[in-house]
């Protein structure tokens, strides 16, 4: 349906302003960033006829009041681009602006003419015309300049001098026009958009899970001060975040006992998903671990001493003893019979657990005090929280709650345990998740990875979701590393650290290549860490901790690794075979990964770099240093032979040296 004549604009635009990025949902969510960074704004910019047109990107960062304006350039078929500078935390605004702008018209005409040899008299008149009328528009210094040109293009009988289409056509006026265009036919963008910025961590960092509780000598439960003593060690693997299970009291009532058993035995820990005792809820410490103050104490000595942030699960569950189960039953479902529903997966039945009704009545408060649970830990110093399956809260909740939350906490990450559905992990990205658990655990093959990675790398998916990749987690034992042993471990550890900017490893399960299962076709550990206190042997033979070292070292001197927007695969002869790089913008950093997915068998084959996708120009022979090893090799052309034996090593992260020639332009040589 078309609008009304009355409805439109008192000024006819010409312009249109299309297919804006980047946006989520045309401007529904806000896209996301990072604090520091340069985004590109794109968008598909025309009008009628052959006019020139001008183009800005109109940015309001947090704080400001008043619209910076950053010029676009043109591309390719009417698409235009601006870098507009991210900085400061928050919520930046922005839009566009284009018009068809005269001058520019009327300047590029004129050149034509008068490389046709034609007559342009009166192409002078009219311009001096649109001088004379920017003039107007003009501070003094530049309107007495405008007025002095115009004077001079004014044409005598005997026609034009070649001065005077010098002065036409100089850049000194060009620039001056530039400043105060006819902007009256202004189109504007369809609406104001938002990029959310965060800090670096929101998107790089390497995490590490751990439960403080068998951090104890001799079976003793562990305490937040034996974490305090355990941050070096952690800090020296190169670890960004240190994550905490549910620090929380745990309930007696139904307590789960060792290898998921119904019943706990006299002394066994429980769950810490079990939340809540008669010592307290969500704002209270399990008095075994210490005290609020160790905590405040050891949140405080991991930022300052190892520049680690501790990451806090916060799982919205309660057990029967909770406190809000006697202080607010009506957050609860109740069943006929008058007793509480508790969660259920049928056939699983987790009677230790009492699910949220975010259908309640009373959901208001409910979902007031979820809020003011961030609210307390924030207060405590926590800037990092793990959320425990958001998908079975309701969604809209997430959006309000993150929103309230960060428009006073820009700073703060949520990472959002999503193992769900595609529809609800995206609309849990969009609602305001930092990040993401996503399906790479069960993306194992070389066909499942390429798509899998290209999916969260194309747009707009990935201006809202930015992928963590956990090999395993305390819930997770994929088949791959059940049958793989160790290097099933280091294939796993390496993509993910490779393939995602941001990944983490369930530590001391991964770093000694913990592969038991509960039964045959479960991905639940044997005698699981989360029903007991374990006491981990990390000196053990065949650990992988200097191997995770050295990944975690890569990572940090590479800044192609930082990213996930310069993703690119190449092709192999070999289907167990997987080649990938990452680069940065400006080329000076390029590294070429090369994995093989077989953990059992040496593979071979060649690899054919796309060195469009990678983004550089290569001498016929030129130099690839081996990170893992240390090893150099000499490559010749876009071809070239690898063997990887996995009982060795089971990948190749490849750095292609460079030589400047010239600002942002590099050579790649032997």
């Amino acid at each position: 349906m078309t609008a009304s004549i009355e409805k439109r604009p008192n000024e006819p635009q010409r312009v249109i302003i299309e297919t804006v990025s980047p946006t989520v949902d045309d401007g529904r969510f806000p896209a996301k960033a990072i604090d520091g960074e340069t985004i590109r704004v794109r968008a598909d910019i025309f009008a009628d006829g052959h006019d020139h047109l001008s183009a800005l990107v109109l940015h309001r960062a947090p704080g400001e009041k008043t619209w910076s304006e950053i010029p676009m350039r043109p591309l390719t078929n009417d698409r235009w681009e601006a870098a507009v500078g991210i900085k400061g935390l928050g919520p930046h605004v922005f839009t566009l602006a284009a018009w068809a702008d005269h001058f520019k018209t009327w300047r590029a005409d004129l050149r034509k003419r008068l490389d046709a040899g034609q007559d342009i008299t009166v192409d002078l008149q009219i311009g001096a015309d649109l001088l004379r009328q920017a003039a107007s528009r003009a501070g003094k210094k530049d309107a007495a300049a405008l007025r002095s040109w115009a004077s001079k293009l004014k044409t005598g009988k005997s026609g034009f001098t070649r001065e005077q289409a010098d002065l036409a056509l100089s850049e000194e006026i060009n620039e001056v026009m530039t400043r105060c265009p006819e902007r009256a036919n202004e189109t504007r963008g369809p609406r104001e958009y938002q990029i959310w910025a965060e800090p670096e961590l929101a998107r790089f960092g390497a995490w590490y899970e751990l439960f403080p509780r068998s951090l104890g000598e001799k079976g003793r439960h562990g305490t937040f001060r034996d974490v305090e003593a355990h941050l070096p060690r952690v800090a020296d693997m190169g670890f960004d975040v240190l994550y905490l299970p549910p620090i929380h009291p745990v309930g007696q009532a139904f307590r789960k006992g060792a290898n998921n058993s119904t019943t706990a035995k006299p002394g066994e820990p429980g769950s810490p998903w079990g939340i809540g005792g008669k010592e307290g809820g969500h704002t209270a410490v399990h008095p075994e671990l210490g005290t609020l103050e160790d905590f405040r104490r050891l949140v405080k000595k991991a930022r300052r001493d190892h520049k680690i942030e501790i990451a806090l699960d916060i799982a919205f569950q309660c057990s029967p003893d909770h406190p809000w189960v006697r202080e607010h039953p009506d957050w609860f479902i109740h069943r006929p019979d008058g007793s509480i529903q508790y969660a259920e997966n049928p056939p699983k039945k987790y009677q230790d657990i009492y699910p949220l009704n975010f259908e309640s009545k009373e959901w208001k408060s409910l979902w007031r005090e979820l809020r003011d649970v961030f609210l307390y830990w924030i207060k405590q110093g926590v800037t990092v929280f793990r959320v425990d399956n958001p998908h079975t809260k309701a969604l809209p909740f997430w959006e309000w709650a993150i929103g309230e939350i960060k428009a006073k906490h820009p700073e703060i990450i949520f990472l959002s345990e999503a193992f769900t559905r595609p529809r609800i992990l995206h609309y849990l990205a969009k609602a305001g998740f930092t990040q993401s658990y996503n399906y790479f655990p069960w993306r194992n093959t070389k066909e499942e990875l390429t798509e899998f990675m290209e999916g969260l790398a194309k747009e707009p998916v990935r201006h809202y979701l930015r992928p963590n990749l956990w090999p395993n987690t305390p819930d997770i034992l994929p088949q791959y590393l059940q049958y793989g042993g160790r290097p099933a471990f280091m294939i796993r550890g390496l993509l993910a650290a490779t393939l995602g900017a941001s990944y983490g490893i369930y530590g001391p399960a991964f770093e000694l290549c913990v592969n038991d299962p509960r039964e045959p076709g479960s991905e639940e550990y044997l005698y699981s860490e989360k029903y007991e206190i374990k006491d981990w042997n990390l000196d053990a033979p065949g650990n992988l901790t200097d191997f995770i070292k050295r990944l975690n070292r890569i990572r940090k001197e590479n800044p192609a690794l930082r990213t996930n927007d310069t993703l690119a695969f190449h092709p192999t002869d070999n289907r167990e075979i997987l080649a990938y790089s990452k680069r940065t913008d400006d080329g000076s950093n390029v590294l070429l990964m090369v994995v093989n997915l077989d953990p059992h068998h040496t593979q071979s084959g060649w690899v054919d770099i796309d060195f469009n996708r990678l983004g550089v120009n290569v001498a016929d022979t030129y130099q690839v240093h081996e990170l893992l090893s240390g090893a150099r090799y000499l490559w010749q052309g876009s071809r070239n032979y690898v063997e990887l034996d996995p009982s060795f090593s089971p990948a190749h992260v490849f750095r292609l040296r460079s030589r400047v020639r010239k600002e942002n332009d590099f050579d790649y040589f032997m």
